[in-house]
């Protein structure tokens, strides 16, 4: 079974596709001084981009696991999500507190399907 890997550099991939499973990396915002929700609306529109590149949806997301810097973002995180997730095709999903790289508030993992 082939793998195919996308925007990748000698570090990592964005997209990795093997078989029928998609893999991105970890996603974070663009803008880093930006609020948690701002930063969570960023990041979940360059989930939205990668996955339409290799012709899947939020609706086929297996897992998601969200990353914060600070536990107490939670709530306000959770709003954008939840506008965002697909009533009836919510993943899998986990929520840890951790020290993000540089001033990230929130990062997101994904797996999906094809």
């Amino acid at each position: 079974m082939s793998i195919q890997r996308f925007h990748s550099n000698q570090r990592m991939s964005q997209i990795v596709v093997h078989g029928d499973t998609i893999y991105l990396a970890g996603q974070v915002a663009a803008t880093r001084d930006a609020d948690i929700t701002m930063q969570t609306q960023e990041v979940l529109a360059k989930v939205d981009a990668l996955l339409a590149e290799v012709d899947s949806s939020k609706s086929n997301i297996l897992s998601a696991t969200v990353y914060l810097t600070n536990i107490s973002d939670f709530a306000q995180m959770n709003e954008v999500w939840d506008a965002w997730a697909p009533e009836g095709n919510t993943p899998a999903r986990a929520c840890v507190e951790a020290p993000l790289a540089s001033d990230w508030l929130v990062e997101v993992c994904i797996i999906a399907a094809k």
